[in-house]
């Protein structure tokens, strides 16, 4: 039998939000792939409303604890019209009825037949309203590696912050000295921290622009118990796009869109990392795509509960711990649980007016 040949030709996406990747199966789809792009100059992916949707998600993979949970759940919306790539970020404890469970837990369980590109796709169409047409999912290990290739970013820290509980991968099970017998009755610890120091570090950002390596981006996307406004899932989205901006940023300086041994380099890091639903057909629209978007506007959204101090509001709110919520700390919708209504008028504002925001009781379209 024949080794399995598969080469990487893209780019598009990660131009514009920097971390996608297309590959096909064998060297005859390769050739086909150059020669349509050296040919062609139309562009014939699926839209909805003129606009492609493309979700991207980002698992942890490998030792992670709930290596296949979606960390990372972001829906670009690319308008060519416009110029413009839209970021919004759903937060992962975002309640699903119809999973009871978080949004993070649909790519798993689709995967355990095989489905996991389907069911989250289909789960975030119910959420957003929009159609999504192709769904990318990278994991913690790849994304690391994609940094290293681009040689760091340089990233913009908008306010510093310690995480005292950053977790250390592969020691996610350490008994920190402790015995067999005595781990039971660690369970009614105040925290994890406390119980088994040994399997988390300590990590600090200070403010302003700083150069990072893959490890390092990493732990400032990933940080989920960082002190003050840092330590939630919005500043960790709000993170994640400066990082994305980042990314697209280094990526144009470096003329890697028209680097092949970059882009062989990129294949030859992240083959293992990726799974995705575009086809090798679509491959040289997608470059094609990057190429004329490679100056877009990136505005990023992230669906959150606002901000009392700021006078700000949002969509979501967080509920009482119940057994309706399987005794979790999630979010809902604030117009009510399994009701997407607002989130949907929400995001179809975004996507079709030039700025949008969130009051009291309803979403409104502002006029620059």
């Amino acid at each position: 039998m024949l080794k399995k040949r598969i080469f990487i030709i893209f780019l598009s996406l990660i131009i514009i939000i920097g971390i996608i990747i297309v590959f096909s199966q064998n060297a005859k789809n390769a050739i086909s792939v150059i020669y349509n792009l050296a040919t062609g100059t139309d562009i014939n992916l699926k839209n909805s409303a003129g606009s492609i949707n493309v979700l991207l998600l980002g698992i942890g993979g490998g030792s992670h604890e709930g290596p296949d949970l979606t960390d990372t759940i972001i829906l670009a919306n690319i308008n060519q019209t416009k110029n413009e790539v839209n970021l919004i970020s759903v937060p992962r404890d975002l309640w699903i009825p119809d999973l009871s469970s978080k949004i993070n837990a649909a790519y798993v369980e689709g995967e355990k037949y095989k489905k996991g590109i389907l069911l989250a796709s289909k789960v975030m169409e119910k959420v957003t309203g929009q159609s999504i047409k192709y769904t990318v999912v990278m994991d913690f290990s790849g994304f690391e590696k994609l940094i290293n290739i681009m040689g760091g970013v340089d990233v913009n820290v908008q306010r510093a912050f310690d995480d005292y509980q950053y977790p250390i991968s592969g020691k996610e099970n350490e008994p920190c000295g402790h015995s067999q017998e005595e781990l039971p009755s660690l369970a009614t610890a105040s925290s994890d921290l406390e119980a088994f120091p040994c399997r988390y570090e300590h990590i600090r950002f200070e403010k302003g622009q700083q150069q990072m390596n893959g490890n390092t981006t990493l732990e400032f996307v990933r940080s989920r118990h960082a002190t003050g406004d840092e330590g939630t899932d919005f500043a960790r989205s709000q993170r994640q796009h400066e990082v994305i901006t980042s990314m697209k940023n280094k990526m144009l300086s470096l003329g890697i869109v028209f680097n092949p041994i970059k882009i062989f380099e990129i294949y030859n890091v992240l083959k293992d990392n990726i799974n995705t639903d575009i086809k090798t057909e679509e491959m040289d629209d997608f470059i094609r795509l990057a190429q004329k978007l490679k100056n877009a506007k990136i505005v990023n959204f992230v669906l959150d509960v606002g901000d009392e101090n700021k006078k700000t509001y949002g969509v979501l709110i967080n509920p009482p711990i119940t057994s309706d919520y399987d005794y979790q700390w999630v979010l809902i919708p604030r117009v009510g649980n399994d009701n997407f209504t607002e989130i949907k008028d929400y995001i179809n504002c975004i996507t079709s007016e030039d700025k949008c925001r969130v009051t009291e009781s309803a979403i409104e379209s502002v006029n620059q």
